[in-house]
C-alpha cells in the first residue's frame, strides 16, 4: 500500500488551504520530535566532566544518537510508505520518553550513550517521515513544503539548546531530560492525530509520469541517482557537523564559556531556519540541483573561515554565515528524489539518503573530537570538514554537467 492509497478529499487537496495548515503542524511536530538531536551538544561538556572521559568519548553520546537517527529513519520511513504518519510518530514519541528518562539514572558514558541509540530513534519520527508525507501535499511549491518539514530539525536546534541549557543550569541534566521524556510525547502524540488523514490518489500515476520522464532527461538509472545523492549527503554532512557538534565546547576551550557556545549555537541554526525556508523559494525558481550546488559552495566558505579566525566576535559572524550557507543543502535532497524517483518509493529512498546524511554527521562529530585528542586543536579537524566538501560539491556539479554535457554530444551526434 503506498503513502496515496487512501482516498482524503479529491485531487483539491493538493496545494490546497488544509496543506498549508498540515505544514504548520508538521514543523511544530518537526521541532519537539528533533530534540534528540541537540541536547546532547549541549550536555557534552558536563558529560565529560561527570564521566571522567576525553572529549572523544564524550562525543560518543552524540554519534549513537546519529546512528540511533539513521536507522530510524531507513525503518520509519518505510513504515510510513505503508501506513502513514500516525503510527512512526507514535512509535517516535514513546522512545523518546523510554530514551531520556532512562538516560537520567545512568552511570557512566556508555550507559549514556545506548540510551542516546534510543533517543535517536524516538527523533528519527520527526524528519525523514514528515518530509516525504508533505511532499505529497504540494506540487507547485514542492520544494518550500519540503524545506518547511526539514526545518523543524533547525528549529529544534535553535530553541532546545537554549531550553536545556536553563534547566540543566538550574536543576541539573539528570532532571532536565526526565522533563524532556515527558513533554516530547505529551506534545508529539496529539499532533501525530491531527495529521492521520492522507492525500488522494487521484495525482499519483500523473506523478509517476511525470518523475520518470524527468529521469529519463537526466540520463541515469535510478538506483544510480539514488547512489549518487547518498555518497553527496553523507560528505556533505561529514563537513556540516563539526561547527554544529563542537561548537560550544569549543567555545569553552576558547574561555568563551559553554553559555556562550550555546546562544552561537543557537544562532547558528536559528538562521538555518531561515536559509532552509529561502533556499525552498529560490529552488521552486531555479531548480533544486543550483540550489543545491550554491549552498555546499558557500558552506565550504564559511569553513574556511574557521580555520582563519577564532575571536568571539568572528565567531558569532562566522557561525551565523555557517548557519545561513548550509541550511538549504539537506532538503534539496528530498526535493530532487520526489523530481526524479518513485512516488510510491518516496518515504524509503528519501529515508535512505537522508540516512546518509546523519551517517555523515555521527561520523564527522565523532571523528573531530578524536581529532582534538590527538592535536589538541580544532584546526584540522575544521579542514577535514572542508574536504569532504570538496567531495560533495564534486558530486554535485557532475550531476549539473552532466545532463547538459549528455544532450550536447546527442545533438552533435545527431548532425
Amino acid at each position: 500500500m503506498s503513502v496515496l492509497s487512501r482516498e482524503a478529499e479529491g485531487p483539491g487537496d493538493v496545494d490546497s488551504a488544509y496543506a498549508w495548515f498540515r505544514l504548520v503542524l508538521t514543523l511544530i511536530l518537526g521541532t519537539v520530535a528533533c530534540v534528540g538531536n541537540w541536547s546532547v551538544v549541549v550536555v557534552l561538556p558536563t558529560l565529560q566532566v561527570e564521566f571522567d572521559t576525553l572529549r572523544g568519548g564524550a562525543s560518543l553520546p552524540y554519534t549513537c544518537t546519529m546512528l540511533g537517527f539513521a536507522l530510524g529513519g531507513l525503518l520509519m520511513g518505510r513504515l510510513a510508505d505503508k501506513r502513514g504518519l500516525v503510527l512512526p510518530v507514535l512509535i517516535g514519541a514513546v522512545l523518546l520518553s523510554a530514551g531520556y528518562v532512562l538516560a537520567a539514572f545512568t552511570a557512566n558514558i556508555w550507559q549514556f550513550a545506548i540510551l542516546s541509540v534510543v533517543m535517536g530513534l524516538g527523533s528519527a519520527a520527526g524528519f525523514a517521515p514528515l518530509i516525504s508525507d508533505l511532499s505529497h501535499w504540494f506540487r507547485k511549491r514542492r520544494a518550500l513544503a519540503v524545506t518547511f518539514a526539514a526545518s523543524g530539525s533547525y528549529l529544534a536546534g535553535a530553541v532546545w539548546p537554549l531550553v536545556v541549557e536553563h534547566f540543566q543550569s538550574v536543576y541539573g541534566w539528570r532532571a532536565t531530560h526526565v522533563g524532556i521524556g515527558l513533554f516530547a510525547p505529551a506534545v508529539m502524540v496529539p499532533l501525530a492525530l491531527a495529521l492521520a488523514r492522507r492525500p488522494a490518489t487521484t495525482t499519483y500515476a500523473a506523478a509517476e509520469a511525470a518523475t520518470t520522464a524527468a529521469r529519463g532527461e537526466l540520463g541515469l538509472s535510478a538506483n544510480t541517482l539514488q547512489t549518487v545523492l547518498v555518497v553527496a549527503g553523507f560528505a556533505c554532512c561529514m563537513a556540516m557537523s563539526m561547527p554544529q557538534v563542537h561548537i560550544v565546547a569549543y567555545c569553552g576551550d576558547l574561555g568563551y564559556g559553554v553559555a556562550v557556545g550555546t546562544q552561537i549555537i543557537a544562532l547558528m541554526l536559528g538562521l538555518g531556519v531561515v536559509s532552509r525556508l529561502a533556499s525552498g523559494v529560490v529552488a521552486d525558481r531555479i531548480g533544486a540541483g543550483p540550489m543545491l550546488l550554491i549552498g555546499s559552495a558557500m558552506q565550504a566558505a564559511a569553513l574556511l573561515l574557521y580555520l582563519f579566525f577564532n575571536s568571539l566576535s568572528s565567531l558569532w559572524v562566522i557561525s551565523g554565515l555557517f548557519g545561513l550557507f548550509q541550511g538549504g543543502i539537506v532538503p534539496m535532497y528530498a526535493v530532487i528524489i520526489r523530481q526524479f524517483l518513485p512516488p510510491r518509493e518516496a518515504g524509503a529512498r528519501i529515508s535512505l539518503v537522508l540516512t546518509a546524511t546523519v551517517l555523515g554527521m555521527a561520523c564527522g562529530g565523532l571523528i573531530s573530537g578524536f581529532i582534538y585528542d590527538a592535536t589538541h586543536s580544532y584546526r584540522l579537524a575544521f579542514l577535514h570538514g572542508f574536504l569532504w566538501n570538496m567531495v560533495n560539491l564534486s558530486l554535485v556539479g557532475w550531476l549539473i554537467i552532466w545532463p547538459k554535457w549528455r544532450q550536447r554530444r546527442r545533438a552533435a551526434m545527431a548532425q
